[in-house]
């Protein structure tokens, strides 16, 4: 099955964190917290504004993000757990070094 999200709406996939602390600590599964950071998955085609033109969106597809503690709505698509939030609740996309000279 294929999702596609409306007007500003983002799918997203969750990005599981480290199991272990940096010290070498294996932390349980009862003690770890969702992960707030997640990879697009798919967009919509954006907002109207007041004329009625389209502003697209400032994700796309494949970008990794962050996102509030609270934020989006679960879902279970094809057996896959996936959040659908608006682009508001995107806090940043996170982007690597790489990423970072290929702009410059």
């Amino acid at each position: 099955m294929h999702f596609r999200p409306l007007h500003d709406r983002v799918v997203v996939r969750r990005i599981e964190a480290a199991e272990k602390t940096s010290g070498g600590i294996i932390i349980p599964d009862t003690a770890k917290e969702k992960p707030q950071e997640g990879e697009v998955l798919a967009v919509g085609p954006g907002t109207r504004d007041d004329s009625g033109q389209l502003a697209e969106l400032a994700v796309k597809v494949g970008d990794r993000i962050l996102f509030g503690k609270w934020s989006g709505t679960e879902v279970k698509i094809d057996d896959e757990d996936l959040l659908i939030m608006k682009e508001s609740d995107i806090l940043g996309v996170v982007e690597t070094q790489a990423q970072l000279k290929q702009a410059a």
